[in-house]
């Protein structure tokens, strides 16, 4: 009886230092997990903050579909960003979150704005975008290093930006949203399409001759055909091109694809072998895109992309139009929120003062340049 007891003893001691090291490794593994979980974005795309609930009165009037949208907003844009979430966050009954793009230095003058005006019920998440995540893919002038805006970039790394979503929306700043964003979210993709965008060749724009652009409605003029790598890939020069300045992205497809990956590998064969079109107007961001979705995306309603706003200072499109349209965009250089821009009036329905005074507006009227 006297053995049997010690035997009993020994296996309790045992058993207790069997539990003794599985709580200690549990620890060490728990500790390896956060440490893991902190550094598991290695683009250096980290969530600041988060507005995870709306407020119950909204929340009872608005639907419960969310929808992410991805907006990129720079410190000297920021003007820009406000008013298209405006428009878009007044146009919907849906549950809108906006995914906003931005460096570091801008994130306080954000939330500010954000947090201070009309705009504080919005959903958002403010996601910092860290630069060096383009090293050896973009080729940077020397002398003109400040020309190289990250955020253009932004739209490469959807998945790293919304992680849990399956579908989302991306916008670039310079545009204004006067329907409901749920029919663009809506948008049929076809099976093993990642994106859906608007063709340049689509009713809305092939009537419009952009002065300065040369061919930019088809891929010679974006893309070096005299280049072998371009040649190779037998992409025919006249197909026509599209604008990636909003599009409607199948994350799930995305990823599965690794678009990512092929986006990165077109950017750095630019940099040794210059395949880029040297007639571009600035669109460094449209060639990978025209390579990776050759023939492989779908299309967007032309009215949820309304472009060429910013094209010149005249009024290309009639009123009637620009009030028939879902979506209306001043890509170009003639920005609403500065130069001289056509239907400037329409932007300036939905931009949000800066509470902080940081962002003012370069002030023209309509009427001077239709006097000249």
């Amino acid at each position: 009886m006297t053995l049997r007891k010690v035997n009993i003893s020994i296996l309790i001691v045992a058993v207790v230092i069997f539990l003794l090291v599985l709580h200690h490794n549990f620890l060490g593994l728990s500790d390896f997990l956060k440490r893991e979980l902190s550094d598991s974005n290695p683009l250096g795309l980290q969530p600041i903050d988060f507005i995870p609930a709306v407020p119950q009165r909204l929340a009872d009037e608005r639907n419960d579909k969310e929808i992410s949208v991805v907006i990129a907003a720079s410190d000297e844009r920021l003007g820009g960003a406000i008013a298209a979430m405006n428009s878009i966050y007044r146009h919907t009954r849906s549950n809108v979150v906006f995914h906003i793009v931005t460096l570091n230095d801008t994130v306080d003058h954000l939330r500010l704005w954000l947090s201070n005006t009309a705009l504080k019920n919005l959903r958002y998440q403010i996601v910092d975008f860290d630069p060096r995540v383009l090293e050896g893919k973009v080729q940077v002038d020397p002398q003109n290093a400040d020309t190289l805006k990250p955020l253009t970039f932004a739209r490469f790394y959807l998945p790293n930006l919304v992680p849990h979503a399956e579908k989302a929306i991306y916008v670039d700043d310079d545009i204004i949203v006067q329907d409901d964003i749920l029919e663009l979210y809506n948008t049929p993709l076809k099976p093993g399409h990642a994106a859906a965008f608007s063709d340049d060749c689509d009713s809305t724009t092939n009537k419009v001759a952009v002065r300065g652009a040369g061919n930019q409605y088809n891929y010679i003029g974006f893309l070096d055909y005299k280049k072998e790598t371009i040649r190779k890939l037998a992409m025919k020069a006249n197909t026509c091109s599209f604008n990636p300045g909003v599009f409607v992205a199948n994350l799930t497809e995305w990823k599965l694809q690794n678009v990512t990956k092929q986006l990165e590998k077109w950017m750095a064969l630019n940099v040794a072998e210059e395949l880029y079109s040297r007639s571009l107007a600035g669109s460094i961001t449209t060639p990978p895109l025209l390579i990776v979705f050759y023939k492989q995306h779908s299309s967007i309603d032309p009215m949820w992309n309304v472009r060429h706003l910013g094209s010149s200072a005249g009024k290309r499109y009639s009123p009637q139009f620009v009030k028939a349209a879902k979506l209306l965009h001043w890509n170009g250089h003639f920005k609403p929120w500065g130069r001289t821009a056509s239907y400037a009036e329409v932007w300036e329905k939905w931009y949000v003062p800066d509470p902080t005074g940081k962002f003012s507006l370069i002030r023209r009227h309509s009427e001077a340049y239709e006097a000249k």
